[in-house]
């Protein structure tokens, strides 16, 4: 339901570039990043206005979100003579002044309730983001992964693959919490994450595909529920500056917090570490189909607080 919610919105954002009428004057924005009208409207002026145009003579917009996720099986679009099976651009647009015309990238986030919630970011596995930061030269240790599988609860490397060490444990048995992993490794990733920060950020935004052809330079969020596309309030970034504000908000932290629902609630008393970095949380996924994952969200709200 939340994916065709999602698709949803990129198609109605989609079709609303698509269906206006041109040219579009791009005025410069003074009321921030937190925008109410129609999304589509706002995206085409803030980019313009990012890209140093006066006007927007021609757009068009291509919505790639059903490509991982449609019943049809996977699909394949062809954008200015590309071909495209997946893609973390949840938008293709193209625009042009009349002189020039540019294709970019847009990754979209919403929310249906009337208070901002969480928004996934990321969603990995514990080797497969050691392998991302390893791949774009961030260097990582096997101590690190190891402390990072236990975290996330690979076979293993469970409280319960220890002899004798899950018996008498209070807490969740699947998985080790961030203050219980292996020491050495956790003090890695602390330097990890506050000395990399943006670039391990700028990945996340960014990276989720090899053969991606369009990576996402800018993020359209949907901030809440609202009853019509023209009273819509929405967060537009572009990716570099969002990075940056993230940065600028906060750097590693860790926030307490304990387990109150599900089969393995949290005795009185027992609280655990769960680590963050900017607007960005990391948690173990948890989910019934996909419990050992990684995943990142983004913090609920985030585009009031910085």
């Amino acid at each position: 339901m939340g994916r065709k919610a999602g698709h949803a919105f990129e198609d109605a954002v989609a079709e609303g570039i698509n269906s206006h009428r041109y040219p579009l004057h791009v005025e410069p924005l003074s009321d921030g990043h937190v925008l109410c009208g129609h999304p589509s409207l706002r995206l085409l002026r803030y980019v313009g206005m990012r890209l140093g145009m006066a006007s927007i003579e021609r757009a068009s917009a291509i919505s790639t979100g059903t490509l991982a996720t449609s019943e049809e099986g996977k699909r394949w679009l062809s954008i200015n003579g590309v071909s495209v099976s997946r893609c973390k651009s949840d938008l293709v647009l193209t625009l042009g002044d009349g002189r020039t015309a540019i294709t970019l990238g847009i990754s979209t986030k919403q929310c249906n309730n009337d208070k901002p919630t969480n928004a996934q970011l990321y969603f990995t596995t514990a080797r497969g983001f050691v392998t991302l930061l390893r791949s774009n030269e961030i260097p990582v240790s096997d101590a690190a992964l190891t402390a990072l599988r236990q975290f996330c609860g690979d076979a293993g490397f469970r409280p319960t693959d220890r002899p004798g060490a899950g018996a008498d444990r209070k807490t969740d048995p699947r998985r080790f919490f961030w203050e219980e992993i292996d020491s050495q490794g956790r003090a890695e990733w602390e330097r990890l994450f506050a000395d990399h920060q943006d670039a391990i950020s700028l990945l996340l935004f960014q990276k989720a595909y090899l053969d991606d052809p369009f990576v996402p330079e800018y993020l359209l969020h949907k901030t809440r529920r609202s009853d019509s596309l023209e009273q819509t309030e929405v967060g537009i970034y572009a990716i570099s500056e969002l990075v940056a504000l993230s940065k600028a908000y906060q750097g590693f932290r860790t926030r307490e917090y304990c387990v109150r629902k599900g089969s393995h609630k949290d005795p009185a008393g027992v609280r655990h570490l769960a680590p963050r970095f900017g607007i960005i949380q990391m948690q173990r996924g948890g989910q019934k189909q996909h419990p050992e994952q990684l995943q990142f969200n983004l913090e609920a709200g985030y585009f009031y607080n910085i």
